[in-house]
């Protein structure tokens, strides 16, 4: 159960920081308006920091955050049982809806004052730059599958002392840093189906005035399968590296 709530409160945390930055660079009249791309990749990468934190606070060490990483170590073996795997993809979910209902509250004064219902929802989920599904697709494959094993070459070589356990959340916030800046491009980088349709849930439920779509199909196609298919790849380059 503390297991559960970490997972839940550190995704939360992540979702909160990081779709509240999205908030402020698009929200009409806030005072980051138009800050840019670095300003987003800073505050996601600060904010994966601070869920990781969190969940190790609140007695979750695996500190997943994202169905593709619980997913991965699931299929590793040595972390979880298949029951487990599944509360705590669940956890990492609700994590991510209840993100997104906490920025819909901080940004409450925004919202009507923004017209573009596009802008309402790139606040909360990823989205293409250019559409093209099976591209989008194979750039979502791809980020997260950098991903995953990035973080597992960062683990496997900081050793267990207590100052590389504490510098682990910088070096991976320094990793998705990387990823963004470089492979986010096309679609946003979501590599987390609990970052991207825990929100786009919120969106849909949360009365936010003149939103538009939620975008089902390319959250479920691209932002939810490319990940997982990420995370699969990863599993097959683990046991190749004989890990």
């Amino acid at each position: 159960m503390d297991n559960l709530m970490g997972e839940f409160l550190g995704t939360l945390t992540l979702v909160a920081f990081g779709d509240s930055v999205v908030a402020n660079l698009v929200l009409k009249d806030t005072k980051g308006n138009g800050a840019g791309w670095v300003h987003v990749n800073w505050g996601w990468s600060f904010g994966l920091m601070m869920g990781i934190f969190a969940a190790w606070a609140f007695k979750a060490p695996e500190a997943d955050l994202n169905p593709a990483v619980t997913i991965f170590k699931l299929l590793i073996g040595g972390h979880y049982t298949a029951a487990q795997a599944v509360a705590t993809i669940v956890a990492e979910m609700a994590g991510g809806v209840a993100g997104g209902i906490v920025v819909y509250f901080l940004y409450s004064n925004h919202w009507a004052a923004t017209d573009d219902p596009g802008l309402k929802l790139a606040v909360f989920s990823t989205g293409p730059a250019r559409r093209d599904v099976f591209a989008n697709f194979i750039t979502e494959v791809i980020a997260t599958f950098f991903l995953i094993m990035g973080i597992q070459c960062i683990v496997r070589n900081m050793g267990t002392n207590e100052v590389n356990v504490f510098l682990l959340p910088f070096m991976i916030g320094g990793l998705l840093y990387c990823l963004g800046a470089g492979m986010g491009g096309p679609t946003g980088y979501g590599m987390n189906p609990a970052r991207d349709m825990g929100p786009r849930i919120a969106h849909a439920i949360l009365p936010i005035p003149g939103k538009g779509t939620n975008d089902w199909s390319w959250g479920l196609s691209v932002a939810t399968a490319g990940p997982i298919v990420g995370g699969l790849l990863s599993v097959a380059a683990y046991k190749l590296a004989g890990w």
